[in-house]
């Protein structure tokens, strides 16, 4: 951690996912191409660090349900700041040997606008990621 956390700032992200290799295999790649360091490993999950906030994936003994859907209540996509759009760009390239699919193709790279230079992807059990172009 780098000091005292901004007030209302993020701690901590937790996502629980039905595969945990697999969650490893694509948010793993993602956020350590964005900078984050491995943190913590347990039987059930992993975490990721990144200055005063980290990422965590665990396939939790306690799940509901056997999937995901962004489109029901709950968390819809996770939104990251990916640097410039190069960046943005190589990690698109980059992105479907980690197990991630590029949303609203055709509408890339401004799905969310013209003046929102972004991508979505989706892994393979339907978690989106928007790495925003910064």
């Amino acid at each position: 951690m780098t000091g005292r956390p901004r007030r209302g700032a993020v701690h901590h992200v937790e996502l629980w996912v039905p595969d945990l290799a697999r969650a490893e295999r694509s948010w793993g790649w993602l956020l350590g191409e964005l900078g984050y360091r491995t943190h913590q490993a347990w039987e059930h999950g992993r975490s990721w660090l990144l200055d005063d906030g980290y990422v965590v994936v665990e396939q939790s003994p306690a799940l509901s349900a056997p999937t995901h859907d962004r489109r029901r209540p709950g968390l819809n996509h996770l939104a990251l700041h990916a640097g410039s759009r190069p960046q943005v760009d190589a990690l698109v390239a980059a992105a479907p040997a980690h197990g991630w699919s590029l949303l609203f193709a055709d509408r890339h790279p401004f799905a969310g606008g013209p003046d929102h230079y972004a991508a979505y992807l989706e892994d393979a059990d339907g978690f989106e990621a928007e790495l925003v172009a910064g």
